[in-house]
């Protein structure tokens, strides 16, 4: 019987390389969980509109639910809808899409451990391992868009770009993770192998989002995949 799981869904590259990881190896990804803090209405993290990680969800043919919490009570509305999860969808694991960040993976183990769920990093390495994960990503056939950077980091002629070998060329001449682990890009998947339709991302606006600036597409379509 093929182990179970709930996988933590940005709707960026690191969750999606998570995903199709988890696929290769056997393990079925039951759920898709996407937190959605009220402060902002969007997802935590990546600040995405609800409609995009919908379409991915049903691109993925995976289901999608989403948690409502504020910040302050960011984990304990995670746990609490986790465990409900747990019954529904009859989950071994909860697994997450993080690369090397302690904190990261000791808040997702206490997490695990409060719901009797095994936790599982299926990215999990070292920092150095970024550039290589970055590499891999970008030959793995998924299109990835940037649609978030910090403005301390990188410019807003960033957004937009797509993860392929020119955007490597360019990212490692940066100080910053190749991967953007901490925060200094983030990215829409619209495509890939595990997608059975496509997402069309148009008409794009540069926005001022928190600390970052950020692409919203005012035109957003699924397309069958022929």
């Amino acid at each position: 019987m093929k182990k179970r799981v709930a996988l933590s869904w940005s709707g960026g590259k690191d969750s999606c390389m998570a995903l199709d990881k988890l696929t290769k190896s056997g393990v079925e990804v039951a759920c898709l969980i996407t937190t959605i803090p009220i402060e902002i209405g969007r997802t935590f993290g990546h600040g995405e509109k609800m409609e995009l990680v919908r379409l991915q969800a049903k691109a993925l043919d995976i289901p999608l639910e989403f948690v409502s919490c504020t910040f302050e009570d960011y984990t304990s509305s995670f746990t609490d809808a986790l465990k409900n999860y747990k019954l529904q969808y009859q989950l071994d694991g909860i697994a997450f899409g993080d690369l090397y960040l302690e904190g990261h993976r000791e808040w997702g183990e206490q997490l695990a451990k409060d719901t009797s769920l095994e936790p599982i990093y299926p990215l999990w390495g070292r920092k150095e391992d970024a550039l290589p994960l970055l590499k891999t990503f970008v030959q793995s056939g998924y299109k990835a868009t940037v649609i978030r950077v910090r403005e301390d980091v990188l410019e807003n002629t960033w957004l937009g770009r797509q993860l392929d070998s020119a955007f490597i060329d360019d990212i490692i001449k940066r100080d910053c993770c190749p991967m953007g682990e901490s925060g200094e890009y983030h990215t829409f998947v619209s495509d890939g192998p595990l997608f059975k339709a496509r997402i069309a991302l148009e008409q794009p606006e540069i926005i001022k989002f928190e600390t970052t600036q950020k692409y919203e597409f005012q035109k957003i379509e699924l397309i069958p995949k022929e």
